[in-house]
């Protein structure tokens, strides 16, 4: 009777590492995934910001001036 009882136990273990393994594939495809709609947002951002600095006239420089300066005089801000 105890071999019935511990072939269950097997049959179980095996059961759950065989669905932990499927879910860690799953993991990994849902984090790839994950990863192109991240890159995907980003690329969309940029694209936003570039189309902003090339309406505005500035050149890359001039527009990381700017922003570098807002972002001081916001610190400043905040700090007072």
């Amino acid at each position: 009777m105890a071999r019935g009882q511990r072939k269950a136990i097997e049959d179980k273990i095996t059961e759950k590492e065989e669905l932990v393994q499927a879910l860690k594939v799953r993991l990994k495809a849902e984090q790839g995934e994950l990863d192109a709609l991240y890159r995907e947002k980003r690329d969309r951002d940029l694209e936003g910001l570039n189309q902003m600095i090339a309406a505005s006239g500035l050149n890359l420089e001039q527009a990381a001036s700017v922003l570098q300066d807002y972002i001081q005089a916001q610190t400043t801000r905040e700090s007072a």
